[in-house]
């Protein structure tokens, strides 16, 4: 990388810390529980609006994998979603009205509340309907993963996001809050993945799965990249550029061997095929605050109004990360 590239990243990442700073005037503490953060703790990051019926089994799942504290922004939620977490002893939760596009589709308010609370802290970021699976996660916490991490100096962790659904129609099956949302959305693609290396950034770009095949098929250029780095030993320094697919500074994004090993590696089950995905659209193609205007809802409304199958006769039925270290799509590295 040139001086100038250099240069021009340092800049954007003090440009994206200012920002941060700026968007943290948006946000109004509802409840505060940050007091209480110990050091060595694990703590969770999460923007969301309006996900009531998926919060119970979310929070269940990461406190289980050791989890310690939810530091959340909820933007402007009115279907109970606010009271919810502000019961929760666990959750610190920080309202905002501020514009989610404005906002870079919350990563600034997640920059701020990173930079404030994160620092000497392994951070997970994510969202409401991504659930973080690594090597061993069956039998080892989050604190093993961690640990290791830190003795072999390892200071982000990266995950493909790997879209979860059902088999028939999405709005078959009733999702019901608190339970496991893979016991209906049991299946991906096993294939079907394109990935290269962002040559600005550093990081791999992959794209691919149901979503690109049923909503983006003629476009598949436009389909949701998959790969996220939601594990950081954060620094104030540090800051995510575009939600947490890659960051700067740009060695953080260097999460794969070059010379053609392996590293270690996770998946995010991506639990958004469920029948509560119609009504999200519509609320947010209404709205216009994702990326693009809200492009990518707008094409899951209109794929949806044919109830598609997103099962095909290469879907595989998921049984646990071992599966997925066995067909490629995430690695144990070195670690026994």
């Amino acid at each position: 990388m040139g001086l100038w590239q250099s240069y021009r990243l340092r800049w954007k990442r003090r440009r994206r810390l200012f920002l941060a700073r700026q968007r943290g005037r948006e946000l109004r503490a509802l409840r505060d529980c940050t007091a209480g953060i110990r050091p060595g703790q694990i703590l969770l990051f999460c923007c969301l609006r309006n996900e009531l019926v998926r919060l119970p089994w979310f929070l269940e799942y990461y406190r289980n994998l050791g989890v310690s504290q939810f530091l959340i922004v909820d933007n402007g939620s009115d279907d109970g979603s606010t009271d919810y977490l502000c019961a929760q002893e666990d959750v610190s939760v920080w309202h905002t009205t501020g514009s989610y596009r404005g906002s870079h589709y919350g990563v600034d308010w997640m920059n701020y509340l990173l930079r404030r609370y994160g620092s000497g802290h392994w951070c997970l970021t994510v969202d409401p309907d991504e659930f973080l699976v690594y090597p061993f996660s069956d039998s080892r916490p989050l604190r093993a993963l961690t640990d290791w991490l830190d003795a072999s100096g390892t200071r982000a962790f990266p995950a493909m996001m790997l879209d979860m659904y059902p088999k028939g129609p999405i709005t078959a099956q009733p999702y019901r809050a608190g339970t496991d949302p893979f016991e209906i959305a049991c299946w991906f693609d096993s294939g079907n993945y394109t990935c290269r290396r962002n040559p600005a950034m550093g990081n791999l770009w992959i794209q691919g799965g149901p979503r690109q095949r049923t909503f983006f098929t003629d476009t598949p250029a436009k389909a949701p990249a998959l790969n996220k780095i939601p594990l950081v030993r954060w620094r104030r320094s540090y800051t995510y550029v575009s939600s947490t697919h890659m960051m700067l500074p740009r060695g953080l994004n260097l999460t794969y061997e070059r010379s053609g090993g392996e590293i270690i590696s996770g998946c995010l089950l991506h639990a958004k095929f469920l029948d509560t995905l119609s009504h999200k659209a519509e609320e947010e193609t209404q709205r216009g605050q994702h990326f693009a205007a809200g492009a990518e809802y707008r094409a899951y409304l209109e794929g949806l109004r044919a109830q598609p199958d997103l099962w095909n006769r290469w879907s595989e039925k998921y049984i646990n990360w071992r599966q997925l270290e066995i067909l490629g799509l995430m690695s144990k590295g070195n670690w026994t």
